[in-house]
């Protein structure tokens, strides 16, 4: 296809992809305190330019009402003053971070006397394609100036006024390199997969959000992807757990906030203590007005009103709302039959007293995230320690789990010798 071919639109994106790799080589050769500087700049651009995200977060909400979005997509949506000011602490926590750019990985020497280092480099122009949060804007941009990269961003219509106020933001900072940062501005739908097309300009590309999204770009794109494809994570509460932390760490793990990935969908409790623990937890669940789908033994056992039988397609459903599987499961052995089967392999976890089954558990789920008395809400880039993420990936190349600055890097065999020939 020609460019006389594309339309309008096409066009636009085009060049914004254009501009992205152009920028990509200039960062790529920046050092790491001009890369800080941009950062710097960018989190008091954010202060200062906060009034205009707000009026435009405004816009977006207003739109969210007519049309009817769910309460955990509304969340997802807000821009208040403290998830802002959390905006601006997630750019200068990325800015104080080590720089991975330029790190040696490993270095060796050959008998022949070359010498061969392995060393981190940026991966060059990224493209992230995602849904409802514009928070993401701001962590994928900042992620990728930090290690050296160009991005390309698509965001949802949903959030078109605030993504739109926040890259206007990042791009007055006199710093930023044209095309450094770039947003997408149309919504058309039919552009993402033209946006999957570019493979000569685009190295890499992370979807987040709904599962049609990324089933979308998976089947689009000629670019590497790198994704998650369901979050339904789960709590598996063993014999020898203790039912007041269990209580605790179900309720967040669940109440918090539903509509995250990280949010368990999934609650499977051991037989041996069901008599006991799922008459209490699930009075506590319905107290917190969260919907149970129950097996045949919760139903018979539960204490309260909102429980309704589960179908087979409740095992492996991401419900992102108040809303529960409820399994019991024959011992540890029933825990990991039913993760082998239906786990999307994002983040589990297991409460138990009992190390022995806590070490067999943690071994043995083929997770991205897997814990041991704790709420699956931490597999988050900032509690990790990262600053923020690009996202949480449940593929097992390249990248796994929280995101940060290493996984936004690839890297190039540096060998240096004086003089050698191969014989």
């Amino acid at each position: 296809m020609t460019t006389s071919d594309l339309t309008a639109a096409e066009k636009d994106v085009r060049n914004l992809c254009l501009r992205a790799r152009e920028a990509a080589l200039l960062l790529a050769t920046l050092p790491t305190a001009r890369l800080d500087d941009m950062l710097d700049e960018i989190a008091a651009r954010l202060e200062e330019e906060a009034p205009a995200i707000f009026a435009a977060n405004k816009k977006d909400l207003a739109a969210a009402g007519e049309v009817g979005l769910t309460q955990a997509m509304v969340d997802r949506l807000r821009i208040t003053e403290k998830s802002l000011a959390a905006m601006v602490t997630g750019v200068r926590q990325i800015r104080a971070l080590p720089q991975p750019l330029g790190q040696k990985i490993t270095e060796w020497e050959r008998p022949n006397g070359i010498k061969i280092s392995k060393i981190r480099v940026p991966i060059g122009v990224i493209a992230i394609i995602y849904e409802s949060r514009p928070n993401v804007t701001i962590d994928a941009a900042v992620l990728c100036l930090k290690t050296g990269n160009a991005t390309v961003l698509r965001g949802g219509k949903e959030s078109i006024h605030s993504n739109r106020a926040l890259i206007a933001a990042l791009q007055k900072c006199a710093s930023l390199p044209k095309g450094a940062v770039q947003l997408i501005d149309n919504t058309d739908r039919a552009l993402v997969p033209f946006l999957c097309r570019q493979s000569d300009t685009i190295d890499l590309i992370i979807p987040r959000g709904g599962h049609s999204l990324i089933e979308t770009v998976v089947a689009e794109s000629r670019i590497p992807v790198i994704k998650h494809a369901h979050g339904v994570c789960s709590v598996f509460v063993h014999e020898k757990a203790n039912f007041d932390m269990a209580e605790k760490i179900i309720l967040n793990a669940k109440v918090q906030r539903p509509g995250v990935c990280n949010a368990i969908e999934t609650l499977l409790i051991d037989r041996a203590i069901a008599d006991k623990f799922v008459p209490r937890i699930t009075a506590a669940l319905n107290k917190a007005s969260v919907e149970i789908r129950g097996d045949e033994t919760v139903l018979k056992l539960a204490s309260g009103s909102r429980i309704v039988p589960a179908t087979e397609a409740d095992w492996a459903t991401e419900y992102l709302d108040l809303i529960l599987a409820v399994r019991v499961v024959k011992g540890l052995d029933g825990a990991l039959e039913h993760l082998t089967q239906y786990s999307s392999h994002h983040s589990d976890a297991i409460i138990t007293d009992d190390p022995a089954a806590a070490e067999r558990y943690l071994n043995e789920v083929d997770s991205a995230t897997v814990y041991w008395n704790a709420s699956t809400r931490f597999t988050d880039g900032g509690e990790f320690g990262f600053g923020a993420e690009i996202g949480i990936s449940t593929d097992k190349l390249h990248a796994r789990g929280p995101m940060g600055l290493d996984e936004l890097t690839s890297y190039k065999f540096v060998i240096r010798g004086n003089g050698q020939v191969r014989t």
